[in-house]
């Protein structure tokens, strides 16, 4: 009897050491995935990729899929169901550690095992609409890359998707993907057909290579690939953070609601990118071009100066951030100064290194063959006297009005003054029909 009993013993001595290993393990598991989140939440977002193309194709829809944040807060936009002003979201983008699916959730989406963040990016919606051109030019000058949606149950290219195309290879983005949005409208056929009109809208263009992913943003069909391909494809670039910083803005805005007390008013907040250097909570800043004011019967921007009293990347606050993604500088200045995008085109930066400021530019000027843009095929004409133009460079947007020609080259007196650096690309829209449309860029030549 006590030769059958030992088994029993040994048995139970096992069954103890595996429940202590299984306690271990469960443990090991559970510090493992607070230590995922954790390093999740303290990521700072290190690339601004953006979504462009067409109104309607589904850019709005496929930031939501991302990041589950529906961009288009402002009144007007649910109302037209369209972006007016620049969307911006951070996600975070995991690869699963069993079947290599990619996702943004923690737990992977087919088979529920752990997933390893690859980086944290931001996203910018950019406006599709003909008449917000300008809002969308801005925006593309804080991008490292771009999505072109094509919705595959219309006709490409639309006449935006053409001039968002334009766009991104004026400013100097090269690194793109085409995504074929909507796929569960259409059959398989309709969708090979799609897939053929957008090969042949590349094939003369830099992005001839570029990846076309079929995918349905609403119905979240096809997210893996385009994740994977966005990592293959969208690479965070090098950036210097021991440069002066330049920080350009793209929205300006107060936070604070209607029935706020004064005493617990918050200052202006500014959204957009850092470009190079090092920005920190508590630096003293300032912003160019400034506020206007008038002095001896003439209209001048005066620097504004103001200290930084928070940094929120999504909705957490960072003692300082380097080049990357979107982020929010939170400000001791008068809210009602910002607001409404007051200062959106603004540049931010140290006293005495920013660039420099222009009432007037020299452009060097390269047309284009056609007007983009337009369903019509229209020639660019020849840029004329006092013509006005709608200049973007950096994050701003301002009219110039032609002063000069020469070979090649304009000069411009701007309606709101400018800060960049000679050299700056400078994309150039002409009024044509009621709509500015893309006609050509130029590079600033010197300050006047």
């Amino acid at each position: 009897m006590a030769e059958k009993k030992k088994p029993k013993k040994d048995t139970e001595k096992e069954s103890s050491v595996q429940k202590k290993k299984k306690r271990k393990k469960r443990k090991t598991k559970s510090t493992t995935a607070h230590k995922t989140k954790k390093s999740d939440d303290s990521l700072l977002p290190e690339i601004n990729i953006g979504l462009v193309g067409h109104v309607d194709h589904g850019k709005t829809t496929l930031l939501e899929s991302f990041s589950g944040k529906w961009a288009d807060t402002h009144s007007e936009e649910i109302k037209r169901g369209i972006t007016i002003r620049l969307g911006y979201a951070d996600t975070t983008f995991r690869k699963c550690r069993k079947c290599d699916t990619y996702t943004t959730k923690e737990k992977c989406p087919e088979c529920d095992s752990e997933t390893d963040i690859l980086r944290k990016v931001s996203f910018v919606d950019a406006p599709g609409h003909e008449s917000l051109m300008a809002t969308m030019l801005a925006g593309t000058t804080i991008m490292d890359g771009a999505l072109l949606l094509v919705a595959v149950n219309e006709e490409c290219p639309q006449p935006q998707t053409r001039e968002h195309l334009m766009a991104l290879e004026i400013i100097g983005i090269k690194n793109i993907i085409v995504i074929q949005n909507k796929i569960d409208l259409v059959s398989e056929e309709d969708a090979i057909k799609n897939h053929k009109e957008i090969k042949e809208f590349l094939k003369n263009t830099p992005f001839k290579n570029a990846p076309i992913i079929p995918i349905s943003a609403q119905h979240n069909v096809g997210i893996s690939s385009l994740i994977g391909a966005i990592e293959k494809t969208i690479p965070t670039p090098k950036r210097s953070a021991s440069l002066d910083p330049i920080f350009l803005v793209a929205r300006s805005f107060d936070i604070n609601k209607p029935s706020s007390k004064t005493d617990n008013l918050v200052g202006g907040v500014f959204g957009g990118a850092l470009i190079q250097g090092e920005l920190k909570n508590g630096s003293e800043i300032m912003i160019l071009p400034g506020y206007e004011v008038i002095e001896k019967n003439q209209k001048i921007f005066k620097p504004l100066k103001t200290k930084i009293i928070d940094i929120k990347t999504g909705s957490k606050s960072v003692d300082k951030i380097s080049p990357g993604g979107s982020v929010g500088i939170l400000t001791s200045l008068d809210p009602g100064i910002v607001k409404s995008d007051k200062l959106s085109g603004s540049v931010v930066g140290v006293e005495e290194k920013l660039p420099p400021v222009h009432y007037q530019l020299k452009l060097a000027v390269t047309l284009l063959e056609r007007v983009v843009g337009t369903e019509k095929n229209l020639d660019v004409e020849p840029i004329k006297m006092t013509e006005a133009l709608m200049l973007n460079v950096n994050s701003a947007a301002t009219v110039g009005i032609v002063t000069e020609l020469r070979k090649n080259a304009i000069s411009c007196r701007l309606k709101l003054p400018v800060c960049a650096d000679i050299g700056a690309r400078v994309t150039i829209s002409r009024m044509i029909g009621n709509r500015f449309r893309l006609i050509g860029y130029g590079l600033i030549q010197e300050s006047s």
